[in-house]
């Protein structure tokens, strides 16, 4: 039998895919095994089934969600193919007062992100958080905060941090293969569809609407909100700059070693169906330029998906010795004539602009959260410090756009100067609710 170092490498990673989800879990392991609950199972969730079932010794015994019937469907589904029946809950609460379970993953729209990894910290358990952190920046500060006070492992969801392909160029990078790397460009595409025109409406009986809303001011349920058009409205998402950005600028910057920017630039529109109920950007430009003449830009369109470099989505590096393409699923070294050096693909691949994004890279990424809680790994391969930097990044170009202005940035807490920019450093909460460390 491979062992988990070789399983996770290689071609022994293609196999670990390949090998049923029942099987991979009954594998013998020295600890105690690691129990997990998911909280949202409609999306991203689903990635996290199939990344945690793989692990060795690694048991999913929980789900969560506010919709009764997805719930089912998707317990149903995880049934069938072998695994244990989860337990499932409407309501958070009674799932994070089980002291059995280890980690609680949070899949759940954005404006649930922070509220949940706190409250999971604070009842005991390890945390595994899609990007982004929060909603607003102060969110991710108070996240940094309960980490801290509660000594639980967060792992953000950045998966890309743990491909075997990406360290490999931070390596590269690192021992100066490209030069002085001195541009990121990232960027992302792809065809959204219109959400059309909703109307106020009563909730679906599956639907507990007022737990939908969770820590956000109460409001009337819209028709065209649940379950994915909530990422196009100010209120409960954060635009594709959170939603898929965050990925390639926080592999740009960790490649590049950077942080905060001193400025930043954004330039959007919406230039796609302009009739219908989407609040935001459907094409954005931005802008990070930092010390020393060195950027990072993203350029998002949302509903036109040409590629670049034959990909939907990934970063170009820049140097004074050649470039590099890298994404999730590999990279490729240039020379200063733009001839092709190297290519290293990974054994086995990751979705890129679908809205489950599932993949091996999931499986890593999970690993390496169980490998730091059972001590066989000394660092998180995304911790929440981490996370908040990039999270912030995003956040600083929606806030540059809504506010019509270039921000001038404070290099070492990432806020932005002036009043009108730090009104959406934070937003406000249902009475109650309220996202405190």
């Amino acid at each position: 039998m491979l062992d988990r170092r070789t399983m996770m490498t290689g071609a022994g990673a293609a196999l670990g895919v390949a090998m049923s989800a029942r099987s991979y879990a009954q594998i013998k392991g020295a600890n105690d095994r690691i129990r997990v609950g998911i909280v949202g199972v409609n999306g991203r969730g689903q990635a996290h089934m199939g990344a945690f079932t793989k692990l060795p010794n690694v048991a999913i015994t929980h789900f969560c969600d506010v919709d009764s019937d997805v719930l089912a469907k998707r317990a149903a589904q995880f049934t069938a193919r072998g695994n244990p029946a989860p337990t499932t809950e409407g309501d958070y609460r009674r799932m994070f007062d089980n002291k059995a379970i280890d980690i609680v993953t949070v899949a759940t729209p954005d404006h649930w992100h922070a509220k949940l990894a706190i409250d999971a910290m604070n009842t005991g358990h390890h945390v595994y958080c899609e990007k982004p952190i929060g909603i607003a920046p102060a969110e991710g500060e108070a996240m940094i905060a309960a980490q801290k006070r509660t000594g639980r492992q967060l792992q953000v969801g950045n998966q890309q941090r743990s491909s075997p392909e990406t360290k490999q160029l931070l390596a590269l990078v690192q021992a100066g293969e490209l030069g002085d790397v001195y541009e990121a460009q990232t960027w992302y595409a792809n065809n959204r569809g219109s959400i059309g025109n909703g109307h106020v409406a009563t909730p679906p009986a599956n639907l507990n609407w007022d737990m939908w809303q969770g820590p956000r001011p109460r409001g009337p349920y819209r028709s065209n909100l649940v379950p994915y058009n909530w990422h196009w409205f100010w209120k409960y998402g954060t635009g594709e700059l959170c939603n898929n950005a965050m990925h390639e600028l926080d592999v740009a910057r960790w490649l590049m070693g950077l942080t905060y920017p001193k400025t930043v630039i954004a330039q959007g529109a919406k230039h796609f169906h302009r009739g219908d109920d989407w609040e935001m950007y459907d094409s954005l430009g931005l802008d990070l330029l930092y010390d020393n003449d060195r950027a990072i830009r993203w350029n998002g369109q949302s509903c036109n998906s040409m590629l670049t470099y034959g990909r939907g989505r990934g970063v170009l590096l820049l140097g004074t010795k050649g470039s590099a393409v890298v994404d999730r699923n590999g990279f490729e070294l240039y020379d200063l004539a733009g001839k092709s050096l190297r290519k290293v693909m990974a054994a086995a691949t990751s979705e890129t602009t679908g809205t489950v994004g599932e993949g091996i890279l999931d499986v890593y990424h999970a690993g390496n959260l169980v490998d730091v809680i059972r001590g066989r790994a000394s660092a998180l391969a995304s911790p929440i410090a981490e996370g908040h930097i990039s999270t912030t990044l995003c956040h600083l170009g929606n806030i540059a756009y809504r506010t019509n202005s270039e921000l001038t940035i404070d290099p070492k807490t990432g806020k932005p100067a002036g009043a009108e920019a730090m009104k959406l450093w934070s937003v406000a909460y249902e009475p109650g609710w309220e996202v405190k460390a």
